[in-house]
Formats: structure tokens, C-alpha cells, sequence
């Protein structure tokens, strides 16, 4: 029956691919190699279906990489898709337009995930995500609001080793923030580094402002301006 058919690859996984052989020796193998380049060459019609093979290649990439769902993986390149028949990708980064997609997904969903996460691992630049996730964002209308700063806390709070304490604590500051609206406007994952280092300095934990903007990707800047808010 075959594989099962999939988003995240541009023919949805109808085509048929010539595969590989340790059994193959001298003549046939370089013969085989001939005919699987011709027949790759033969399944890619256009300019613009290579771009999405690219693009669709990284993305699986990047998403693997990330160890996240097949989910966010095909939705990231449906929402590829629709970016690449509205002209958005024309003269712009492909692999922009990639990590920016999977980047539009994870907030549609809210999984969090920030944008230096998914550079660290992505054949894209910041300034080349964001500009993708703008023209996206302007242009298609992307249901993306804001990622609620407790939906962070677990993963940094791994990342810095706090105590149990320490997260809960945190935990219970963002939710209070959320309430009040104490740092309405502020970056999430911003207020959740905020909220670990004011539940720290609660417990007697010594974590610096820094450390928390480090495991955030923010500046300490960001994380002192949120902890002044929470005060």
C-alpha cells in the first residue's frame, strides 16, 4: 500500500524514488545513480516546486532537530505553502520563510518555542525569520497571540536547575502578572526569565538577571524591566 501520504513533502509522498543497493557494484551502481538523477530531475516540474522541496526539507530538519510533532512539521509546511501561491517567498529567504513557518505554527498552537531556538538549529538568521514572520503575518492573517509566560517556566527552569520551589513559585508569579495584567505588552518568554529570577531571589537561590536572559535568549535588559513590573 505504500507510505502513508504527508504535507510535509511537496508531492504529499505519491512519487516513487529509486533506492539504494549495497549489493550494486561498479557498472550498475554508477548506472543506477545515472537513472536516480534523471528521475529526480523528472519529479521536479519548476523553479518553484525545487524552492518547496528545499523548504520542506529544512523544515523537517529544523522540527526534528527540535524534537517536535509531525503536527507543527506539516502544518509549518501547509502554512509554507500558502505563503509560496500568495508570491511572499519571491526574492526572499527560503530558509527565512521555513523557520518563520514553523515559528507562526508553534504560536498558533502555543508551544514554546522562541525565535532564538529555532535560529540555534535553522539555516536562517533572526532578522531573516522575523521579516518572513512579518510578511506572513501582514499578508495572511496568522491567528497568533500572544504564548502565556507559564507555558516557558518548566523548560528554563530545567535549563537553569532551579529548585522544585523555585518553579513553582515562578509558576505562581506569571499567573498572577496574567491576572493583573501587571506585564501586559512584555515578551513571554521575557516575564517567565522575569518570574524565575524574583521567585529565586524569594527562595534565596542565587540566580543572576543574566542567567535567565540567557536561558530565555533575552537581553537582561528585557528580564529587569519585566522583574520592576512584577514588583
Amino acid at each position: 500500500m505504500g507510505s502513508p501520504l504527508t504535507r510535509s513533502r511537496h508531492d504529499r509522498g505519491l512519487s516513487t524514488e529509486i533506492g539504494y543497493s549495497s549489493r550494486l557494484t561498479g557498472r550498475k551502481r554508477r548506472q543506477f545513480a545515472r537513472l536516480r538523477r534523471q528521475h529526480n530531475r523528472a519529479n521536479v516540474a519548476s523553479k518553484a516546486e525545487r524552492n518547496q522541496i528545499y523548504a520542506f526539507t529544512e523544515i523537517r530538519r529544523v522540527v526534528s532537530s527540535l524534537s517536535m510533532t509531525y503536527s507543527v512539521r506539516d502544518q509549518a509546511c501547509v502554512l509554507f505553502d500558502s505563503a509560496q501561491s500568495e508570491n511572499l517567498i519571491r526574492g526572499r529567504s527560503l530558509e527565512g520563510f521555513a523557520a518563520a513557518a514553523i515559528y507562526a505554527v508553534c504560536r498558533t498552537n502555543g508551544v514554546a518555542r522562541t525565535v532564538p531556538e529555532i535560529v540555534a538549529v535553522a539555516r536562517a538568521d533572526a532578522n531573516e525569520l522575523r521579516a518572513a514572520y512579518a510578511a506572513m503575518n501582514r499578508e495572511l492573517g496568522l491567528p497568533t497571540g500572544p504564548i502565556d509566560a507559564r507555558e516557558y517556566i518548566p523548560r528554563f527552569a530545567t535549563d537553569l536547575d532551579v529548585p522544585r520551589a523555585v518553579e513553582r513559585r515562578a509558576t505562581e508569579l506569571a499567573a498572577e502578572a496574567s491576572e493583573t495584567g501587571a506585564t501586559g505588552g512584555r515578551k513571554p518568554s521575557g516575564v517567565a526569565a522575569a518570574c524565575l529570577y524574583a521567585a529565586a531571589r524569594d527562595h534565596a537561590f542565587t540566580l543572576t538577571q543574566k542567567e535567565a536572559a540567557d536561558a530565555a535568549g533575552v537581553t537582561p535588559v528585557t528580564v529587569r524591566n519585566a522583574f520592576y513590573d512584577l514588583e
